[in-house]
């Protein structure tokens, strides 16, 4: 295309597009430029983070910016929570980053076949605290968990983490969870793909594409949250901790398994499993 039809069909004399083009991009758009990649990845990692998190993220990074300008940059880009509207969670359901490969069907040959993932939130008078576990559907145990004050997508990455570590699975096996933006993080994918195992996801908003994760969580309402009034997050993460090691994996004997507990269950019916 001849600069001088593109320059009319523009509205711009040829004289300032030459001007502009030998005189190049100001030190301000490259660097404003380098932001904006830097503070697409913190987003990409944590799509919940808004711009106040992203510029603390991106201050630990060594970038010497200021609040303003990570909001401006972020606001010219596109980079918003998926989390909109004070008290709702309407953005943190995005599209799938992988397709349902258990449509319903809750059931493995043997261990570290199928985990499923949720996470689950209980106020304290400290404030909220947040459950993310994993459940291996052969004996219904508890792999992996990880409980902190903030629901970010290191929260996923650090009970998926937990979990890899107990059990070393195979490559192949599948794990399970819904659309909540901490599992379509890619610092959660990242740790999918570098051990080999497959992700799969239900539908938006349908509790029974996870219900077995989901009876998990009833019974940690049931026996921990609604027991008592929590002073502080540490006094609630004890009693999880106790009650998902001592409680459910090693004395809570369950109907569906034979009356045998989740460990006795796998020692049982597959001697080779890890105990511990």
């Amino acid at each position: 295309m001849p600069v001088a039809v593109t320059c009319r069909v523009l509205g711009i004399t040829k004289q300032g597009y030459h001007r502009w083009v030998a005189a190049g991009v100001c030190q301000r758009d490259w660097d404003d430029a380098h932001l904006a990649n830097a503070a697409m990845d913190v987003h990409a990692d944590d799509p919940e983070f808004g711009y106040r998190l992203i510029a603390d993220e991106l201050e630990r990074d060594g970038f010497d910016v200021s609040e303003r300008r990570v909001w401006r940059v972020c606001s010219i880009n596109g980079i918003r929570s998926v989390i909109t509207g004070k008290g709702k969670r309407k953005g943190s359901w995005g599209p799938p980053t992988a397709t349902d490969k258990v449509r319903r069907d809750f059931t493995a040959d043997g261990p570290n076949q199928l985990w499923l993932t949720d996470i689950t939130e209980h106020w304290t008078r400290e404030g909220k605290l947040y459950l993310c576990a994993l459940k291996d559907v052969f004996s219904n145990r508890i792999v992996g968990y990880s409980i902190d004050s903030r629901m970010k997508a290191s929260l996923a990455v650090a009970a998926l983490t937990d979990a890899i570590n107990r059990r070393s699975p195979a490559p192949g096996l599948i794990v399970h969870s819904d659309r909540g933006s901490q599992f379509r993080a890619r610092k959660f994918r990242r740790v999918l793909d570098s051990n080999g195992l497959a992700q799969s996801m239900g539908a938006v908003g349908t509790c029974a594409d996870n219900a077995a994760m989901e009876s998990f969580f009833n019974l940690v309402q049931t026996n921990v949250l609604d027991r008592k009034k929590w002073t502080t997050r540490q006094e609630l993460r004890l009693a999880l901790v106790r009650w998902i090691n001592g409680t459910y994996n090693r004395r809570r004997r369950q109907r569906a398994l034979g009356k045998l507990t989740p460990l006795e269950y796998e020692i049982t019916y597959q001697p080779t499993a890890q105990a511990a």
